[in-house]
């Protein structure tokens, strides 16, 4: 793969903080201000010196191990797989293992079987023997959670190609799908754009029901005898959605055998188009490791040698991805999350109080205003006149740049004092417009698309991947929108005002809002205050009264908030879970935006964090705290960490005092 400017930039090179020009207005009030500002100083020092060369902010953005065990998958399959990649991944793997011989979703999390399975199958690939102690007691823990056949489709898929499932127990995924037109139910674009590209991917690797074989077996892994997918074999419910796909299975089998080999060669050449058409310039596809990774296998089998050129940028992106933390031990990174961090980082250090025009801020400001994409993406199907202007998560990623992105991006950018403000008067001025044209019917906004709200995709009974499979308008992504409206002067503009009535209207029973990015409750909830503050939302408003009573009735006794990733599944663990220092500094944004400044429960809340804080000025969060995938894929950002508690520490320490109430 070519070596861009920003590749060879990677390398971390601090930036001193020198004189940061950082004051407070006035005396602390007391000892927790007092600490708070302390706190802040540290924190700025500490991000400040994270800087790399290129301008940008960037930490791992890890998640469980099924992706190491993929990339193993995949290296055999096209026959790669090199010894040092195999046995330094399956170290990583290893070492990820919790006590019961599972491996979870998340840290300390409940044993996952998906995970599990494809854990221990990447240990065997990388000559692990299955009489070893670790490896008894993981099968062991995989027939206890039910066994392969009741692991979830991705796992079985994998297991096809590796010869140790059969393709006939796995739905049918026709490649024809690429044909359907835009209007028609279940067309690619009709779900999430992840999703899409698997779909697409899938498709074309279930046409050809490709196996190569692995040499052994893993009947230690089934809890029962026959190895077959139970759920296939039954009778289709008479009613229901999962009846009517499961009578289509069956229709779809049917077709397989009958349809013309002209016809499906026709199809899966036409979803491999689509599918280049999709490569990043850093030779990704969706700039994340799963699905470059199901992308090359569906180019693979159409005739893509493993030296072709588009193939090698692919793997080329894949080794990217990969660090050696210690000697001998591999692991992959999933996404590379360099402008969300960079945003954020900017926040943060204006938050404390760092000047506009301080070094730091421009240079960040200036690599950011380079990663605007400029041409039309999977978003134009459904909005095909409107002009480019989004930011993407990654570093190359021209078609998917993301409402999220987008927002925090302008939001940073509107604090910088930029030495050339026409530029970056002109790329905010693009941003707004896209977000406004990607706004949905419904007042709020999606991820990735517009009006993209169809529900028959997430009731496909096989494809249990979650919300991947759709990209509905959320409360957490539609307050990052209307805050980034606000701060440009549009609070009043009919377009904030319409996704303000959509936020409320989506407040749910408790006083909370859901967060579909962040876990969960906290998040959204901290979110949604902080945008209907600054869209003008008194905070005297019974909607916010009841989301501030709810934050504060689910602060844990040591002053902080947390909320475990079961709560996607369990209502009963809704704000509920051990405190964290971003969950509890996004329940802290919240409040302090609806003017709490003064309550007991910011104050504890702010104690936490100045008492958590390391001696290097950042803090320790092991815990997954970040979505992909609700209940399906946990995530861990590296630099919610650093900034969020920063961000809340400084909104407290540069709290108004009463003369600036009065103004």
């Amino acid at each position: 793969m070519t070596t861009t400017a920003d590749d060879a930039a990677r390398e971390k090179s601090p930036l001193p903080a020198g004189e940061t020009g950082i004051s407070f207005a006035r005396p602390p009030s007391d000892g927790t201000e007092e600490a708070a500002r302390s706190a802040v100083l540290r924190a700025t020092d500490h991000l400040l010196a994270r800087q790399h060369t290129g301008g940008w902010w960037e930490e791992n953005f890890g998640t469980d191990v099924s992706y190491d065990a993929h990339d193993l998958f995949l290296r055999h399959l096209l026959g790669v797989l090199d010894e040092r990649v195999a046995v330094a991944s399956g170290r990583w793997i290893r070492s990820q293992r919790s006590a019961d011989g599972s491996w979870p979703l998340v840290f300390d999390g409940a044993g996952h079987l998906g995970t599990t399975v494809q854990a221990y199958v990447a240990l065997r690939l990388a000559g692990h023997r299955p009489d070893e102690e670790h490896m008894l007691r993981s099968a062991a823990r995989v027939r206890e959670l039910g066994g392969v056949a009741a692991a979830p489709l991705e796992a079985r898929m994998w297991l096809a190609m590796l010869g140790l499932w059969s393709w006939d127990d796995l739905p049918e995924v026709p490649p024809e799908i690429i044909a359907l037109p835009k209007w028609a139910p279940l067309n690619i674009y009709s779900f999430g754009f992840v999703m899409r590209q698997a779909l697409v991917s899938l498709s074309i690797i279930s046409a050809h029901r490709f196996v190569r074989p692995v040499p052994f077996g893993i009947d230690e892994l089934f809890a029962t005898s026959d190895g077959t997918d139970a759920a296939l074999r039954t009778p289709a419910p008479v009613f229901g959605w999962e009846g009517v796909f499961r009578r289509a299975n069956t229709v779809l089998r049917a077709y397989r055998r009958v349809t013309p080999r002209p016809v499906r060669r026709t199809a899966t050449r036409a979803g491999a188009r689509w599918l280049l058409e999709r490569q990043e310039a850093d030779g990704s596809f969706g700039a994340c490791t799963p699905i470059t990774t199901w992308v090359v296998i569906a180019l693979y089998l159409q005739g893509y040698s493993t030296d072709h050129p588009v193939l090698q940028a692919a793997f080329g992106f894949l080794d990217d991805c990969a660090s050696w933390p210690a000697d001998g031990v591999r692991k992959l990174q999933t996404v590379h999350s360099p402008v969300w961090d960079t945003c954020l980082s900017i926040t943060a250090l204006r938050d404390a109080g760092l000047p506009a025009g301080h070094p730091a801020l421009v240079k960040a400001a200036d690599w950011l205003l380079t990663r605007q994409t400029d041409r039309p993406g999977d978003w134009a199907v459904r909005r095909p006149r409107l002009a480019p202007g989004g930011w993407s998560f990654q570093f190359h990623n021209q078609n998917y740049p993301d409402l999220d992105d987008t927002s925090e991006v302008v939001l940073a950018l509107l604090r910088v004092d930029h030495p050339e403000p026409a530029r970056v008067d002109g790329a905010v001025r693009r941003a707004a417009r896209w977000c406004l044209g990607m706004q949905s019917a419904n007042g709020g906004w999606g991820a990735f698309d517009a009006d993209n709200t169809s529900s028959l995709p997430s009731k496909l009974p096989f494809f249990d991947f979650g919300e991947y499979c759709a990209d509905q308008p959320t409360a957490d992504v539609t307050a990052h929108v209307v805050e980034m409206l606000a701060a440009l002067g549009m609070e009043r503009d009919p377009a904030t005002r319409r996704a303000v009535r959509r936020l409320l209207g989506q407040q749910e029973d408790s006083g909370a809002w859901s967060g579909r990015w962040g876990v969960n409750h906290v998040y959204g909830t901290g979110s949604v205050l902080q945008a209907l503050a600054a869209a003008g939302t008194p905070g005297d408003h019974p909607a916010v009264r009841r989301a501030v009573a709810w934050l504060t009735s689910v602060q844990n006794e040591d002053g902080g908030w947390g909320e475990d990733w079961e709560s996607y599944a369990d209502p009963e663990r809704l704000g509920r879970g051990p405190s964290t220092p971003s969950q509890t500094a996004w329940a802290l944004l919240g409040l302090l935006a609806t003017g709490e400044h003064d309550s007991d429960a910011v104050r504890a809340g702010v104690r936490r964090l100045t008492e958590g804080q390391t001696e290097a000025g950042t803090w320790e969060e092991p815990q997954f705290t970040g979505v992909l995938v609700p209940r399906a894929v946990a995530c861990r950002y590296g630099y919610y960490r650093h900034v969020f508690p920063l961000m809340a520490l400084a909104r407290y320490a540069h709290r108004p005092g009463p003369e600036d109430d009065r103004a």
